[in-house]
């Protein structure tokens, strides 16, 4: 699932990367996508069928593809690392307001 997710996520880099480069700014460097979980990077980087992976549509191929070409760049971000959780799940206090901070999120007094 966190491959096929990863792969939503890069359709929508590229998607962004198009526009950018439409509006004249330089995308001549890859764009780097945040992962938590490392098998689903591993899958990306490595060539060899795997019998784990055969339910994988081919549709979601495409990713080994633009990581080749540059496009976009896996990086493995640890999940409490993970700043963009404070929008998708259930987190301690501590560990939401301490990512809300770093997304520039701060209420009012």
């Amino acid at each position: 699932m966190e491959y096929i997710t990863e792969a939503h996520a890069t359709k929508e880099a590229i998607w962004l990367r198009q526009l950018l480069s439409e509006l004249g700014l330089d995308m001549s460097s890859p764009t780097a996508l945040h992962i938590d979980n490392q098998s689903a990077i591993a899958i990306t980087r490595n060539l060899e069928f795997h019998n784990h992976t055969k339910h994988i549509d081919v549709r979601y191929y495409f990713l080994r593809q633009v990581v080749e070409d540059k496009l976009i760049k896996l990086e493995y971000i640890p999940t409490g690392d993970q700043v963009a959780d404070a929008l998708t799940k259930g987190l301690p206090p501590a560990s939401y307001s301490t990512f809300r901070e770093e997304m520039g999120i701060h209420y009012p007094n």
